[in-house]
């Protein structure tokens, strides 16, 4: 075979019948490809859709790119159909048809052009560097395939990106939006509302948020589109959630401090007559210690006893106001106050008690004191031994000490040593060393 240039040797009728049969099988995926583009749920969307931002400046070009590439597909059908029916003319086809063949199978013989195309390829992306101003273009079929295909991706690739955020992002808005609407319909009644409780000015604000998300979302869908890394399949990539997965996160929390004040609600009358019953414990436990002092400061001589201070008036004052709060369904003011309350009434009540027993103890002593003498007393008994005139004579000594108004305690614990000594003597035991407490068989602190 002779050389046609440029498209080389001039091809068989086994190699033009192959090329026919490939470009065939090429033309039906084109077409099965861009009916599917044209049915695709996102590209009507898209096509009947404001657009704003990135999503209009990008579906300009798509529209574009979809309008050549009807365009090329029909230059190529057209093409195609030639070679058909140039190689039908014969069944053993000539040398001439088959240099014709090969010049249009091969060789650049398809030419895009007229005013049909000028708008298209004015906004469309241009093949190799070409300007995008040219009326015609000439390309062979195969490279008009690869045109083809790269501009069926580009498109696809944006439709694609579009539908997958309308599909993921405005349904899920509008669910927390709808759960923002009973969290708001929780939270007045409950006085969490905007200027009186910071989640009431937090609910304004994710509203504002979502409202203005959700537009954006439907009139720029691409703004909120992750290409995935890497990846040069059309659609490759995700939504973008950023936003959404924030808000949802501040409403989250806005519902746990609704639920703390509801919890507040329902528990707050026990939780007042439970401080009411705390804090008259505690003021009962003062006015004891108060009385205490009192009969310390007239039987106990040469000690001293701590001031017993008053009930404290602000947790009084607190606690009418908690109240307060609880008549005029203030929950949210009443949770914080209630907290704080419930902690410092038990610290009161704590040193209510503290207090008690500091001022009691020297009483506490003289009662140890007093048993002391008597265990011994008895012990002695036990022995035959009351009779005992030196025994006798301590033990009414430290008695009078012990059962006399004032008490010098220091005295009368001495006496009582002294009556244990003596009682030691006589029993022939080692006495207790003094100040280390009562003997075995008594138990008890020391003195």
């Amino acid at each position: 075979m002779g050389d046609t240039d440029p498209t080389g040797p001039v091809m068989d009728r086994d190699e033009v019948d192959r090329a026919l049969a490939r470009l065939g099988a090429e033309h039906e995926a084109v077409e099965t490809s861009l009916l599917a583009l044209q049915d695709h749920a996102g590209r009507r969307l898209l096509e009947g859709a404001r657009l704003t931002g990135r999503t209009a400046e990008r579906w300009t070009a798509t529209e574009a790119s979809i309008t050549l590439l009807w365009t090329y597909f029909d230059a190529y059908a057209d093409a195609l159909r030639t070679a058909r029916e140039i190689r039908a003319r014969r069944r053993w086809s000539s040398r001439e048809d088959l240099v014709e063949l090969t010049e249009l199978l091969r060789g650049e013989c398809v030419t895009v052009a007229g005013s049909a195309t000028a708008t298209a390829t004015a906004n469309a992306p241009t093949p190799h560097g070409r300007p995008g101003n040219r009326l015609s273009e000439r390309y062979s079929l195969a490279a008009l395939v690869e045109r083809m295909n790269e501009l069926y991706a580009s498109s696809l690739d944006t439709v694609v990106a579009a539908d997958a955020v309308w599909s993921a992002l405005p349904a899920r808005i509008d669910l927390l939006a709808a759960e923002l609407r009973r969290t708001r319909r929780l939270a007045h009644p409950v006085g969490v509302r905007p200027g009186e409780h910071p989640a009431g000015d937090d609910l304004e604000r994710i509203t504002r948020s979502l409202t203005a998300l959700r537009e954006q979302v439907v009139s720029d869908p691409l703004a909120f589109w992750k290409p995935a890394e890497g990846s040069s399949a059309p659609g490759g990539g995700r939504p973008d959630t950023t936003v959404y997965d924030r808000e949802a996160r501040a409403l989250e929390e806005v519902r746990r401090e609704i639920d703390a004040v509801l919890a507040v609600r329902q528990d707050s009358e026990k939780r007042i007559v439970r401080l009411r019953d705390v804090l008259s414990r505690a003021d009962r436990t003062l006015a004891e210690a108060r009385t205490a002092r009192g009969e310390v400061l007239a039987k106990i001589a040469a000690t001293e006893v701590p001031v017993v201070s008053g009930p404290p008036t602000v947790l009084q004052e607190q606690l009418a106001a908690a109240a307060e709060y609880r008549r005029h369904a203030q929950w949210h003011r009443l949770s914080p106050l209630l907290e704080s309350l419930e902690q410092k009434a038990e610290d009161e009540l704590e040193r209510a008690r503290e207090s008690l027993t500091a001022v009691t103890a020297p009483l506490a002593i003289r009662a140890e004191l007093r048993g002391r003498l008597d265990a011994y007393k008895a012990k002695v008994s036990r022995h035959g031994l009351a009779e005992d005139a030196v025994l006798v004579e301590r033990y009414e000594r430290a008695r009078r000490m012990l059962w006399s108004a004032p008490c010098d305690l220091r005295v009368a614990r001495e006496a009582v040593l002294r009556y244990q000594h003596a009682v030691a003597e006589l029993l022939g035991t080692a006495p207790r060393v003094p100040g280390q407490g009562m003997p075995e068989e008594h138990g008890g602190p020391g003195a």
